[in-house]
């Protein structure tokens, strides 16, 4: 049984169903990332859990008992919102120790407290300030000690990065990551951005419209997406994409981005339209396993620093190549590349799901 567990959740506002029967299940100490598009209806599944929507239909149980009935204060849970919500008339100290002094926890342990809070997140030169006179991040430190001073059984964020530059994002997502890995807490937390779900998360929901898309290990979810949406919304760049249909007698997909047609190990039906997808990293100079080498003009040139990622025209397709910083190239030139195809995944064009990938059988095969 799973410490947090969802089960067929649904929430209609207005007529209008923003959540359409979402089942998940968190085993204790993991880390959850709900992700999506705007409107997708993570936020309004974290303000259930929390208790600050009340869902239409469905079940919330953490630890084996519902708390869809039980008000927001007695369900044991801490929530970091985006816009850090501290007091501005108290110290540092004082918005840590707030939760714990409604508590009627006595000073001296208080003190104690905020004291061993404070040292894992590194704010200890910070107890005596105003929130004014803090950046960010730092608000958004104190705003994650005053939840871990708590010591809930469960944690919610509310995208607690989307406020920050993107220097300060890198190091606050480092500190919840650090904080995870030091406490061991449970943590459910929202976002739209990908990166922040791939680097933090033990376990990935990718949501679209009120449903769930996949859910699964960040490894699953980017390597072998469920369809098509995942593939595209999870991963920077995006799943190169490249249409094809199924040869005539089920064993290969002939692609309509270029001329040449890869074989298939297991057979499907022929003439079915398909879309291949590969990574940009499975795009690029080396030469290893089952592929096909190409040479394809180069459109558009993006260094990173670490890596260079190159735009090649495919037929009617601009697929993403990623390089070596130490290449060099221009647009306009021909670019040699190898396609690694044993790390191709096959959707159908139709519904959008995937057939074949690598968690299953390969879907492509050397002759």
């Amino acid at each position: 049984m799973a410490f947090i567990e969802i089960d067929h959740l649904e929430r209609t506002i207005g007529g209008n169903k923003i959540l359409k029967g979402i089942d998940i299940g968190l085993e204790k100490g993991g880390f959850l990332v709900l992700v999506g598009p705007s409107g997708c209806g993570k936020s309004t599944l974290l303000n259930a859990i929390a208790g600050l929507q009340q869902p239409t239909a469905g079940d919330i149980r953490i630890d084996g008992t519902s708390v869809v009935n039980l008000h927001p204060s007695k369900r044991d849970i801490a929530m970091v919102f985006q816009s850090y919500a501290l007091y501005p008339n108290m110290t540092v100290g004082e918005n840590i120790a707030f939760p714990l002094e409604m508590a009627g926890t006595p000073r001296e342990s208080r003190t104690k407290e905020v004291g061993a809070v404070a040292k894992t997140l590194q704010i200890e030169h910070l107890l005596d300030r105003k929130p004014a006179q803090l950046s960010g991040g730092q608000r958004q430190r104190v705003a994650m000690a005053r939840a871990l001073v708590r010591k809930p059984r469960l944690f919610l964020f509310d995208e607690p990065l989307s406020n920050l530059d993107a220097k300060l994002r890198v190091e606050v997502r480092a500190e919840i990551k650090r904080l995870h890995q030091n406490t061991h807490a449970t943590i459910i937390y929202v976002t739209h951005d990908q990166i922040e779900a791939m680097t933090l998360a033990t376990k990935i929901v990718v949501m679209k419209d009120g449903i769930i898309q996949q859910a699964g290990t960040p490894s699953e979810i980017y390597n072998t997406p469920a369809n098509m949406f995942v593939a595209d919304f999870m991963g920077s760049p995006a799943m190169n994409m490249l249409p094809g249909t199924v040869t005539a007698d089920g064993r290969g997909v002939a692609l309509e981005a270029g001329a040449f047609t890869l074989p298939l190990a297991a057979p499907l039906t022929p003439g079915r339209k398909v879309t291949l997808g590969l990574r940009a990293e499975a795009i690029g100079a080396g030469q290893s396993g089952f592929g096909v080498t190409l040479d394809l003009p180069v459109e558009i040139v993006e260094p990173t620093g670490s890596d260079l990622y190159l735009w090649l025209r495919l037929g009617k397709a601009l697929v993403s190549a990623r390089f070596p910083a130490t290449v060099e190239q221009r647009p306009g030139a021909i670019q040699p590349v190898w396609l690694d195809l044993n790390r191709a995944v096959i959707f159908d064009t139709e519904s959008r799901e995937r057939i074949v990938g690598a968690a299953q059988e390969p879907a492509l095969a050397a002759t």
